[in-house]
């Protein structure tokens, strides 16, 4: 159970966006394209779980100090430091052998998530507002890796949106992380100490605004269907609700567990994704 733990498998939620590319191909969609979908979410999760182990590796005596992050595995001593790094390193080289066996592209493209993150642990994510962009380019490669499992080209627009809404969420995290952590923000974690809660404010303003400008302009110039506009209200709404959790309720320190626990976010969520799926089997130009 501790090396379940270790791997974090209520964040692999983060990885659905594999599906992306999927959902909106639905109608040339068949068995084939679902089973090569499931692999890649399948495969991008046990890599993020590599890098979930390195990231505790690497933050265990700064997580010691976190009123939450202190019970994970390796910050608890309850798995040895050293028996985590080759529990993570066989499963890496397992999922890289497979990726590139199962679609070239696709393994360049898990091999480079999980390199970028690499450099996320040991000194990115030190660096103010590098570390947010980081994130969010971990999102991106994600749905293009979704879109090269099943060899559909996602439009620059898709992606545009997927790096923004990235860059939403990753800013309330550090909100969170700010207001929960307040005087010994930099004894957790050291980029703290280069934001300041009215700057996180500003960034998610203009990151809010334009994720829904994007979108909009998604939906009207995707070349599926005009109708793909109907679905602006569930972006807007999933979005209002979160800003809400994270000023009101003071959450937002884990957006995956978020999706899970409201029940508002996960309706709008699964709305979302069937309303997408229906406008483009029985709306498509």
């Amino acid at each position: 159970m501790h090396y379940l733990a270790l791997m974090r498998p209520r964040q692999w939620t983060k990885n659905l966006l594999v599906f992306a590319a999927l959902i909106f191909s639905i109608q040339q969609a068949d068995l084939n394209m679902l089973i090569r979908a499931m692999t890649g979410f399948v495969l991008f999760c046990l890599v993020s779980s590599c890098v979930y182990i390195l990231n505790d590796y690497v933050d265990r005596e700064r997580d010691r100090m976190h009123p939450e992050k202190k019970h994970r595995p390796l910050a608890s001593g309850a798995i040895q430091p050293q028996m985590a790094l080759v529990f993570g390193f066989v499963l890496l080289l397992c999922c890289v052998l497979v990726a590139f066996r199962f679609q070239p592209l696709f393994g360049v493209v898990l091999s480079a998530y999980f390199f970028l993150n690499v450099l996320y642990s040991l000194k990115l994510k030190h660096v103010v507002i590098l570390d947010l962009l980081i994130i969010a380019s971990g999102f991106v490669l994600r749905a293009v890796g979704g879109g090269l499992v099943i060899g559909v080209a996602l439009t620059p627009w898709f992606l545009i949106c997927t790096m923004l809404l990235a860059l939403f969420l990753a800013i309330g995290k550090r909100r969170h992380e700010l207001a929960l952590l307040e005087g010994g923000k930099g004894a957790h974690r050291k980029v703290l100490e280069s934001y300041s809660v009215e700057m996180l404010d500003q960034m998610s303003a203009i990151a809010t605004t334009a994720t829904i400008m994007s979108y909009a302009l998604f939906t009207f110039t995707s070349g599926r269907t005009i109708h793909l506009m109907w679905t602006l209200i569930f972006v807007l709404y999933g979005m209002f609700r979160y800003l809400y959790l994270i000023h009101i309720e003071d959450k937002g320190g884990r957006p995956e567990k978020l999706l899970l626990e409201d029940k508002h976010i996960l309706i709008t969520v699964v709305l979302y994704g069937l309303s997408v799926g229906c406008i483009l089997l029985f709306f498509s130009n």
